[in-house]
């Protein structure tokens, strides 16, 4: 069991290094379009701050080459500003004399954000120097970006070595939640799985076949699934490297006695159709384009949520940037919000269509990682957690 802030003792006047993920959606004119990574993170942050720590918040924004003015965090500081009045600075810079000054005349108990450590290349480089300088803003180092703990930067894996450390409520939570839902499935565990890309999910779905009861799958990677069954799709996204995957898939869960289901009617437009004027269509003829799962399915689908015990969902099932393409994804996220089992909803556009819906609240778990969770769902640990310090029991 890995330490959390709870394990930490004496606090008071401490630099506490706190590694968010507060990578958030944001317009052209820096405005946040979705604050779930920011208030999710309000309970650590509050608790270092009663502690009386000085709290510096260390996060990345987007993949800036070099410093982009639309990727400053200044407007995630204001946001701030909101639950800690009076309690937090903005600084300029990541590292260096400046920021150091900054943090010294902190009074306690007070937060400074740091400015984006994604604008230093040394970051995802895992620099040994990088790390090295962050490293020295502090005296205790913790983890509470769960969206980042599948990749070895500077920020979420170096750092760790260097300093004392320990998680935050907020990866604690994913933690207990997703192994305990991985390791203690509660049954009849139904699995869904949207996006686009079979490739990209060919080990969570392997490792599915051995866990889950059933999987629905949706979105575009369900193409290549039916492909591999000798049913149309017409000119729906299915390439041959992806039907092979999925024609394994399928005899495994077979040779296993698991339920893989798939769309039976789609929503679909016609190539031809400059104005993508969308239908409903059982069989995708030739000249189709599928881009979302029809009634049937999603009629098909909520039978088998409805019976669930536990049900995990990653991915969109339909083009869901899209409105003429979106009621899928939208109907699943009220269904899986509205059942009695328990729920865990993954990856960024699940998240949002359960944001979107108003039931955001009747989800067991809304995790707020996107590639950490699949690394979970894989069965795999995270390397940013196994660096974290053991509880001392």
């Amino acid at each position: 069991m890995k330490r959390s802030i709870r394990d930490l003792v004496d606090l008071k006047g401490k630099r506490v290094l706190l590694r968010t993920d507060f990578n958030v959606p944001m317009d052209k004119v820096g405005r946040i379009l979705d604050q779930t990574r920011i208030t999710a993170e309000i309970p650590t942050i509050r608790y270092l701050v009663n502690q009386g720590a000085k709290v510096i918040i260390c996060t990345h924004l987007g993949r800036p080459n070099g410093y982009e003015i639309s990727l400053s965090l200044w407007p995630i500081s204001l946001i701030l500003m909101k639950y800690f009045p009076g309690k937090v600075q903005f600084s300029q810079k990541t590292v260096g004399d400046k920021v150091k000054q900054q943090i010294e005349s902190l009074p306690d108990g007070s937060i400074i954000l740091l400015e984006n450590v994604r604008f230093h290349k040394e970051e995802m480089e895992d620099d040994p120097v990088f790390a090295k300088e962050l490293a020295s803003l502090a005296d205790i180092y913790v983890n509470d970006a769960f969206g980042c703990c599948h990749r070895k930067h500077a920020s979420t894996y170096g750092v760790a070595r260097l300093l004392p450390n320990a998680i935050g409520f907020l990866v604690e939570k994913e933690l207990n939640a997703i192994q305990d839902a991985m390791d203690h499935p509660k049954r009849p565990f139904v699995a869904i799985f949207g996006g686009f890309k079979v490739e990209d999910k060919i080990k969570v779905l392997k490792n599915m076949i051995d866990i889950a009861d059933t999987i629905l799958i949706g979105g575009a990677m369900a193409y290549p699934f039916l492909v591999a069954q000798w049913i149309p799709v017409g000119l729906s996204p299915s390439r041959p490297e992806c039907v092979a995957i999925a024609e394994q898939i399928l005899k495994d869960a077979q040779a296993k006695g698991k339920k893989i289901i798939l769309p039976v009617d789609h929503v679909a437009y016609r190539s031809d159709d400059k104005k993508h004027k969308p239908f409903v269509t059982d069989t995708l003829q030739s000249n189709m384009i599928a881009c979302d799962i029809g009634p049937k399915t999603i009629a098909l689908f909520e039978k088998e949520i409805r019976g669930a015990k536990q049900v995990l969902w990653n991915g969109p099932l339909g083009k869901y940037e899209d409105k003429e393409f979106k009621n899928g994804t939208m109907k699943i996220a009220e269904i899986v919000a509205s059942s009695k089992c328990y729920s865990i909803v993954g990856g960024g556009d699940s998240v949002s269509a359960v944001n979107k819906s108003g039931k955001a609240n009747m989800i067991s778990h809304l995790s707020t990682g996107g590639g950490a969770t699949m690394k979970l769902f894989e069965g795999n640990s995270l390397p940013c957690i196994e660096v974290i310090q053991e509880k001392i029991i």
